[in-house]
């Protein structure tokens, strides 16, 4: 490492003020000090309060709690695709991850060179400097998306993101929606082909002739919530549709577990609610994301769900023919259900607690987060031309935030005029 930072520093002239390549510093700076510890220490006299908490901690803290969903996620990959094939029995652990790697790797890596060949440009555009904060959108981008995505649009998509959801605004700390989350959203209205439907969460793969691989008879690469729509058209309770026509479970007991731990198809990273429940103890715990926010979202969510449930009638009056009898299934299915399926706890751990684009005030971050998780469900439920509801409830309370935070500070000054005057 030495001999690489010495050949680094040798370099470096040619970078700084007058150097053939001045204009490219800030993009040399942020490969230095993303392999170095920065050499500039305080030069001021007297106490300095210092603190160990910078952005390239805070962002390789979410980099790190992100490992459980990321690892978990790659294997679910290929596990999803030997349960297609027939082989999940015999394939190993380790032919399941490699498999899924094979798929997730490139997808990656696309990411973080289309949105970060952005950031460089602006860089030596705006002649600032590049910041760590791609650091965790970048991966975030293709934990997203289902693995069968083909690399050029994740590539528009991260370079679409970065450009118009950050750089547009200024850059690092100035956005106003959660870039990740705009990536999806152009992917899911610029080519809904590969972003939505029963296929798309599948990758079946080609056989060693270059030709499709089989699947198992009948079987359907449906999501949870695909399922659940399905099951609104049929009239049948959810958890028992579900468990009859996906392949991934045995039986209606058994459902709420495996999809809690996440062996069910669904975009790479947020099939398991268990891997973000880590996540989830790691940012609270290292004080990197407000607990307010993720908890808020839970109950907005299961309060919702509970509410629903009451006006989803009576299924057996409507098959008895009681006149004015109805029954609505998504609206009878289980509230805790909207917890664990689908991208809800993904996003409301690593997406809606974005420092930038959250509330900022401590009463704002209930709201903001209650109104995410009510949001999420009232699209689930009710639009059943879009089976999920995270991103577009996130995405829309990230421009609302700012006016929350407006009428709760209005409310604090009026509270404190009125004790004043008192």
């Amino acid at each position: 490492m030495k001999f690489l930072h010495d050949l680094l520093e040798k370099q470096k002239p040619l970078f700084e003020k007058g150097g053939k390549l001045e204009k490219l510093y800030y993009v040399f700076e942020a490969g230095e000090t993303f392999m170095f510890t920065p050499p500039e220490v305080t030069k001021a006299k007297g106490v300095q309060v210092r603190d160990a908490v910078d952005l390239k901690r805070v962002m390789m803290t979410v980099v790190i709690a992100l490992l459980p969903a990321i690892i978990f996620g790659i294997w679910n990959v290929g596990f999803q695709h030997h349960i297609a094939t027939g082989d999940a029995e015999v394939a190993s652990f380790g032919a399941q991850l490699l498999y899924g790697l094979k798929l997730a790797l490139p997808l990656i890596i696309v990411s973080y060179a289309a949105g970060g060949a952005v950031e460089a440009a602006f860089a030596v555009f705006r002649n600032h400097p590049i910041t760590e904060g791609f650091l965790v959108t970048g991966i975030l981008i293709p934990l997203v998306v289902p693995a069968s995505l083909p690399l050029w649009q994740i590539a528009f998509a991260s370079a679409f993101a970065v450009l118009v959801a950050k750089e547009v605004f200024g850059g690092v700390g100035m956005n106003i929606l959660n870039v990740a989350l705009t990536a999806r959203a152009f992917l899911y209205f610029a080519y809904p082909a590969q972003i939505s439907g029963d296929k798309v969460w599948i990758e079946i793969g080609e056989s060693a002739a270059g030709q499709a691989m089989a699947t198992v008879d009948g079987y359907t690469g449906a999501t949870f919530l695909g399922l659940a729509v399905e099951a609104q058209k049929a009239g049948q309770p959810v958890v028992d549709f579900v468990a009859n026509a996906a392949h991934w479970v045995q039986s209606p007991a058994e459902l709420a577990m495996t999809s809690f731990i996440g062996l069910i198809p669904g975009s790479i990273g947020e099939t398991s609610a268990l891997m973000c429940l880590i996540g989830a103890l790691v940012l609270i715990w290292t004080k990197v994301a407000d607990y307010r926010i993720i908890l808020s979202g839970i109950l907005g969510a299961l309060a919702m769900g509970v509410l629903l449930n009451v006006f989803a009638g009576d299924m057996e009056a409507v098959k008895n023919g009681v006149e004015g009898a109805h029954y609505y299934a998504y609206l009878d299915m289980p509230a805790y259900y909207h917890l664990i399926v689908g991208g809800f706890a993904f996003g409301i751990v690593f997406m809606a607690t974005d420092p930038v684009s959250a509330s900022q005030t401590s009463t704002g971050k209930w709201i903001y987060g209650a109104l995410i998780g009510v949001m999420t469900v009232i699209i689930r439920v009710l639009n059943p031309a879009y089976p999920e509801g995270i991103m577009l409830a996130i995405l829309l309370m990230n421009v609302m935030a700012p006016l929350i935070d407006h009428y709760v500070v209005n409310a604090n000054k009026k509270r404190r005029l009125k004790r004043a005057t008192v």
